[in-house]
């Protein structure tokens, strides 16, 4: 019996009246929001397994748009169903091998182009979400385009030390009960980059929170778990905005 590899209580979810607006950029579509005044800051986020029109992940959007950022959720599944709750964890392996977050580099260079041509962008930082994290944490090894990076609950894939030469700054982002990471792939992870990375990193595990913690819209938020979601997304927007 696998454990529900990502599952967290999508629960019931507020309604959310977005700020942006959706865009075709070659061969995917992207949700895009732009902040009030004219930068040449940009981030790109990275949706979850529930894909770019997920509620939590347009606020997300939204809210690094209104610090400052040309801010974009690409379609990172190119136009196939994203996996639903109602859906049965014994077909999210295979689902998973159709929507590998370690090939989502040519999405990736779709979007940076787009961004630096159309939209001017000259700085651009990247944040992502549990496969968005796993994305991120993998962009992060690849892309030297990508100023600075925040992986939120990506789950630890172990192979080679190249899982450790990380590009440019990296910020990752842990719930202490995600069933999904034990706290021990996290000193692992803490013990590699102190051995391999050159850039600076920081790890930050927050007491008490599960896999997803950190997307809520506010009225979906639990009283005990809030300040610990604040905090986490002050965290990933200092982050950014030190680097960005």
């Amino acid at each position: 019996q696998m454990a529900d590899p990502f599952l967290y209580n999508t629960g019931e979810r507020s309604h959310y009246g977005c700020l942006g607006h959706e865009v075709q950029i070659e061969y995917l579509k992207a949700y895009v929001c732009r902040p009030s005044f004219s930068t040449d800051k940009a981030v790109i986020v990275v949706h979850d397994v529930f894909g770019w029109r997920f509620p939590d992940i347009r606020y997300i959007v939204d809210l690094m748009a209104a610090h400052g950022y040309i801010t974009i959720c690409p379609d990172f599944f190119k136009g196939t169903e994203p996996w639903k709750s109602t859906d049965h964890w014994a077909d999210f392996p295979d689902w998973m091998k159709n929507h590998d977050p370690m090939k989502a580099d040519k999405e990736a260079d779709v979007v940076l182009k787009y961004l630096k041509e159309q939209c001017g962008a000259k700085k651009i930082g990247i944040v992502g979400f549990s496969w968005g994290g796993m994305a991120v944490h993998h962009l992060m090894l690849k892309n030297p385009q990508l100023t600075a990076g925040v992986s939120l609950y990506g789950r630890i894939v172990r192979d080679s030390e190249e899982r450790y030469s990380l590009l440019n700054p990296t910020f990752f982002i842990f719930g202490e009960k995600d069933h999904t990471i034990s706290l021990d792939q996290i000193f692992l992870l803490e013990d590699k980059l102190k051995q391999y990375c050159k850039v600076p990193y920081k790890i930050k595990v927050y007491p008490g929170q599960v896999h997803g913690f950190a997307q809520l819209k506010p009225e979906d938020m639990k009283p005990d778990d809030k300040p610990y979601i604040e905090e986490a997304r002050r965290d990933m927007i200092d982050w950014i905005k030190m680097f960005v």
